[in-house]
């Protein structure tokens, strides 16, 4: 895998959260658009993919993921996690542009979470970024445990 700085992405990845977040909020006035993953934090090392996060009020996860994969011709992330308060989405013609939609008070909150524990410490990013260099000859499935197991320690 390879690893940058994210500055080299930057402008694209906030350009593009802002369209996407102006688009959802269209569609969907209740819901909260995030932008989160490492093009969200600043200094963080990054693979460029683009990770936005979907607060729904509870009860209404299933009816609003119809109406994105309605109106974008999103696809659910069938290798992921899915349960009644999240589902991974992607779009089909963006293979580095992803949705987590979520509802709002699940445990799932740790998306934001971590983002801002990131933005905030500066020392705890270093220890994130050096993971990923750690982490630069291991398969993704490989990376993606160890990731896990570090953003778990990181939240709790």
């Amino acid at each position: 895998m390879i690893f940058f700085e994210n500055t080299l992405v930057a402008q694209h990845a906030n350009k593009t959260f802002y369209t996407w977040k102006n688009k959802i909020e269209s569609l969907l006035p209740f819901a909260e658009v995030e932008h989160i993953g490492s093009t969200a934090i600043p200094g963080a090392l990054t693979k460029g993919d683009i990770d936005l996060l979907i607060r729904v009020p509870k009860g209404t996860l299933e009816d609003v993921v119809k109406k994105l994969i309605a109106a974008f011709q999103w696809v659910e992330k069938a290798e992921n996690h899915r349960d009644s308060e999240l589902c991974m989405l992607t779009s089909q013609t963006d293979v580095d542009l992803a949705f987590q939609v979520i509802e709002k008070g699940s445990k799932y909150e740790f998306f934001l979470r971590f983002r801002d524990l990131m933005r905030r410490d500066a020392a705890l990013l270093a220890r994130y970024n050096q993971l990923k260099r750690d982490c630069a000859d291991l398969s993704e499935d490989e990376y993606r445990c160890i990731k896990s197991q570090f953003i778990e320690t990181v939240i709790t």
